[in-house]
């Protein structure tokens, strides 16, 4: 399986013209990059979110053309430290332009399946997914790309279902 790096799957932003759409399933990530931010936020201290600026600025050129930015986090309660992190910066994402809800484990439907065993994606244009694969430790390691239309059309029904039951940002109160 080929995977590509996180930098080749922003660029399928460019591809996408209408919608990019994230399902988030994980409690934790260790992405390298927010190690600081995040160690800092949990000693109480004054956090510089400037790391975030590239990915700010790829939701706001996207969101300019006319795209949706948008993703679901299905979380646990009570929310793990990283979780709850992720909840307080998430305004930031949300003035650039994408669209957040969140949607606790207990308020998933009974017949809920997660396809690639749970593992994250992204669904562009209800054409690409780029599924999330992750080492041992919760460090990415790529993304799968998988343009089978039974596979995406699979996602977006899942979308779509997850979309509609989980609480956007502002009334989701951890």
């Amino acid at each position: 399986m080929e995977l590509i790096s996180s930098a080749e799957r922003n660029q399928l932003f460019e591809r996408c013209h209408h919608d990019a759409f994230h399902l988030e399933l994980r409690d934790d990530y260790s992405v390298p990059g927010e190690d600081g931010p995040f160690q800092q936020w949990l000693a109480g201290k004054d956090t510089d979110y400037s790391y975030l600026a590239p990915w700010l600025r790829l939701v706001r050129q996207s969101t300019a053309r006319g795209m949706t930015v948008r993703r679901v986090r299905v979380v646990t309660e009570p929310l793990t430290p990283y979780i709850q992190w992720e909840h307080s910066v998430t305004a930031v994402n949300e003035q650039a332009g994408e669209d957040i809800r969140w949607l606790p484990r207990p308020l998933l439907p009974a017949d809920t399946v997660f396809p690639f065993d749970g593992r994250d994606w992204w669904l562009f244009d209800d054409r690409i997914l780029a599924v999330g694969h992750f080492d041992q430790d919760g460090r990415i390691l790529g993304s799968q790309i998988i343009e089978d239309p039974d596979t995406v059309t699979q996602c977006a029904h899942l979308r779509d279902r997850l979309w509609t039951l989980a609480a956007p940002h502002t009334k989701y109160l951890p």
